[in-house]
């Protein structure tokens, strides 16, 4: 027991780290730049126009890529992300101590899932600086199409899609009860600040959330109906909205709310708790 204190304790002052901090605070930056570049390529796949580039962080980060000192940023991005995903990894491992019970086993999931996404994307901005990405959605198809062929692989993926629609939904809910407002220095806020960190909160974890919740059930019929085809991650995900009545509208409301998640990271920047 004392080993697991001790080590519980060196995770703490590691995850306190001036450093990693500052670092993280960083990360956050550079995950609003790639929310907002994601929210222009939703925006894009609404109205017919995305040149086949993909609607996902991938296609955020290629788009980056191409600009100029895209390459530079990527790295500082990547950087910054994997920053992020030590300090998630020590809270998902011994952090939310505060918290107790099924409480505290939730935060650590989220946590844990958030760990996840963020060493994906800081792996995914070193390819693309390495100009060695290839089309994600694709390789999510070819790898959904390998896992399926495999005894219980339907299943399997079943059950990934199911966790992906789950922290989806999950989102959602963290969103409109307003509970990111916890993990923020509302104190040093000013009103005005306050009531725009609420409102960029709410709309945008809804609709990251919405997107996350559309891409696991894709990938559930995906598993139900043998079809790798509908497997193909958030790109998938938007061009289904997209295709529905009134789609063009929902992706263009969607867009607005990725984009205001993008700015909510950048509050989240200045005021998130270490």
């Amino acid at each position: 027991m004392s080993l697991t204190r001790n080590a519980g304790a060196t995770a703490a002052q590691a995850a306190n780290s001036r450093w990693l901090e500052l670092l993280a605070r960083a990360g956050f930056i550079g995950y609003g730049i790639v929310h907002l570049l994601f929210a222009w390529l939703a925006l894009q796949i609404a109205f017919g126009k995305s040149s086949g580039k993909e609607g996902n962080q991938t296609g955020a980060l290629r788009t980056l890529a191409g600009e100029p000192l895209g390459k530079f940023l990527l790295i500082a991005i990547a950087v910054g992300l994997l920053a992020m995903a030590i300090w998630q990894g020590l809270e998902a491992a011994f952090g939310h101590r505060d918290k107790h019970g099924r409480k505290r086993i939730f935060e650590r999931i989220a946590s844990g899932f958030r760990t996840v996404i963020y060493l994906w994307l800081a792996w995914t901005a070193v390819k693309v600086f390495q100009d060695a990405a290839s089309n994600s959605a694709a390789k999510q198809e070819a790898l959904t199409g390998k896992l399926m062929s495999s005894p219980g692989g339907r299943w399997l993926v079943g059950l990934i899609g199911l966790a992906i629609a789950a922290f989806g939904i999950g989102m959602v809910i963290y969103g409109l009860k307003k509970k990111f407002l916890k993990n923020l220095r509302t104190g040093e806020m000013s009103p005005k600040t306050r009531t725009l960190a609420r409102r960029l909160g709410m709309v945008g974890y809804a609709a990251r959330g919405s997107v996350f919740a559309i891409a696991g059930l894709l990938i559930i019929v995906a598993a139900a109906k043998y079809d790798p085809d509908k497997a193909r991650g958030l790109d998938a995900a938007l061009r289904t909205l997209r295709d529905q009545s009134y789609g063009p509208v929902l992706l263009t409301l969607m867009a607005l709310g990725i984009a205001a998640f993008g700015l909510y990271c950048f509050l989240q920047s200045r005021y998130r708790k270490a």
